[in-house]
């Protein structure tokens, strides 16, 4: 018989909990994972996404075992000793993989359960939202940033990894507002160092979120994989 074929490279795999993430963060899960590998993300939302690549990873193993064993059992090849061995190898590989999926689902729901809980919590009175400039500013700054002081003039200005210029009155301020930090270890003229705040990548967050009437769906009992798979995207 011909050997197992090798796993593909994971890709992320839609599971039946994204249109709960995706409908409590405004946004989809690729946006999602994007805004995690470029540090957009607040702790408890980077966290969130995570746990849903790890469920991406044990939702593939499942797909790929239950797949294997729906051609061993579709009567491509005869029906012996050897067959009957790889089919009772695959079984027990698929249940180890849905034992992994689960436990990847209840990592996304406790992710998850915190979130729900904020967002269903009203705004405090008087919390200000950012400016268009100051978001722009914010998500610039989040792909990598430095203070500069130029020798001559003695300007000082912040330049972004994806060359964006933010004036330093507009790091001052936010500064003050908590929003970024600057490593004043490194002297200006070499480059400081300018990174979001945990605030600033909360405040970013809040603000890119766009609006959504979607109400997330009651809970699942934890364990318990969700009952109902919505149709894939292509």
């Amino acid at each position: 018989m011909p050997p197992d074929p090798a796993p593909a490279a994971v890709r992320r795999a839609v599971s039946p909990l994204d249109h709960r993430i995706e409908a409590v963060t405004g946004h989809d899960v690729d946006t999602l994972w994007a805004y995690r590998d470029r540090g957009v993300l607040d702790e408890p939302h980077a966290h969130l996404v995570d746990r849903h690549r790890e469920l991406a990873r044990a939702e593939t193993g499942v797909t790929f075992y239950r797949v294997l064993l729906h051609r061993l059992s579709s009567g491509e090849f005869p029906v012996d000793s050897a067959l009957l061995a790889r089919i009772d190898r695959t079984v027990d590989q698929l249940k180890e993989a849905a034992t992994a999926r689960d436990a990847a689902v209840r990592g996304v729901l406790a992710a998850l359960e915190p979130i729900e809980t904020a967002a269903a919590t009203p705004p405090a009175p008087g919390e200000k939202s950012l400016s268009t400039a100051d978001q722009a500013a914010l998500l610039a700054i989040a792909g990598g940033a430095k203070l500069h002081e130029h020798l001559l003039t003695g300007r000082m200005s912040v330049t972004t990894a994806s060359g964006t210029r933010i004036p330093y009155a507009e790091l001052q301020l936010l500064e003050s507002a908590g929003l970024v930090s600057r490593d004043t270890r490194h002297p200006v003229h070499a480059g400081q160092p300018v990174a979001l705040t945990v605030a600033g990548r909360a405040a970013l967050f809040a603000a890119r979120r766009p609006p959504t009437t979607q109400v997330p769906k009651p809970l699942a009992r934890p364990g318990a994989w969700p009952p109902s798979t919505p149709a894939r995207r292509r």
